[in-house]
């Protein structure tokens, strides 16, 4: 009996030390998720911003002027 109680007590500590281990891993998983989220979000912003460039782009491109003038022009120069 009281080899039991012994070796009851002793995976009190490996519990303990799995469910931080889990704990630990489920908050990575939790910080991985939203930094992929806001990475995402970033290239959301990318895309919207290429399509308006290209928009005045192709604008200034039919007001006659050449294509390297336009670039300068949607840059701001």
């Amino acid at each position: 009996m009281s080899e039991e109680t012994t070796n009851q007590q002793s995976c009190g500590g490996k519990k303990r030390a799995m469910h931080s281990f889990c704990l630990v891993q489920i908050s990575a998983n939790v910080v991985s998720a939203v930094s992929l989220a806001a990475i995402a979000s970033g290239l959301c912003a990318v895309k919207q911003e290429g399509r308006l460039f290209n928009g005045c782009d192709e604008t200034v491109v039919a007001e006659g002027r050449s294509h390297a003038e336009a670039v300068r022009y949607c840059n701001g120069g």
